[in-house]
């Protein structure tokens, strides 16, 4: 499972099998039993949320928005 990077105790992550044909672009977003998935194209929005407040989804949200570039570099990087 290759880690983006950690920020404020969230993981964001991709698993090594995402499907065949593979998924559209997407990370997986893992905190202390919660997690969540998120499409990055055409824009960042959630493919399903388990257990994240409402607060938590915006600011996963924000993360995901202000980390893109680097996300969509490593899933290029590794799914290459």
């Amino acid at each position: 499972m290759p880690v983006v990077f950690q920020i404020e105790g969230w993981r964001f992550h991709f698993y090594s099998w995402e499907g065949h044909p593979r998924e559209p672009m997407h990370v997986h977003v893992a905190k202390a039993g919660a997690d969540a998935k998120l499409w990055l194209w055409p824009e960042v929005h959630f493919a399903y949320n388990r257990g994240l407040s409402p607060r938590e989804q915006r600011r996963v949200l924000q993360l995901v928005v202000e980390h893109r570039n680097e996300i969509e570099e490593a899933w290029n990087e590794f799914f290459a």
